[in-house]
């Protein structure tokens, strides 16, 4: 008795925003220049399976922080937006409060990095990596 086969394609990389289906969206921005220094960071890194992951977890002098980092992962209840071919995930819990928020990057003589402008935000610490 002979077992069918299946040829299976095997693939690294996570499905897209297209690809996702019951995948809510998100109201944050990401700048041209953001989208461009994330999709340069990936292309060094030689990863097309990963997303950018915005959160707000508790933490800083003001109570709040941001945090953005990799991920190719894809969490129950995360929303999703794809920007010029990078896709930005926001878990459920971090959405309201970043609802209207825009990421940039800038590159100057005095400073380089991701900002977030966000209208959420009833204030921050001095050094500008918490809020409230």
């Amino acid at each position: 008795m002979s077992t069918p086969t299946h040829d299976a394609t095997v693939t690294t990389e996570a499905p897209s925003a297209a690809e996702v289906s019951d995948v809510k969206r998100h109201e944050v921005e990401l700048s041209d220049p953001a989208a461009e220094k994330v999709a340069s960071l990936l292309e060094q890194e030689g990863r097309h399976d990963l997303r950018l992951r915005v959160a707000v977890q508790p933490g800083g002098c003001s109570g709040l922080i941001y945090q953005l980092y990799f991920d190719e992962r894809l969490l129950d209840g995360d929303a999703l937006r794809s920007f010029n071919g990078v896709e930005v995930v926001v878990d459920k819990m971090s959405v309201p409060y970043l609802e209207g928020a825009t990421i940039d990057f800038e590159d100057s003589i005095s400073k380089q990095g991701f900002t977030i402008d966000n209208p959420n935000a009833g204030g921050s610490c001095a050094c500008g990596d918490s809020f409230h």
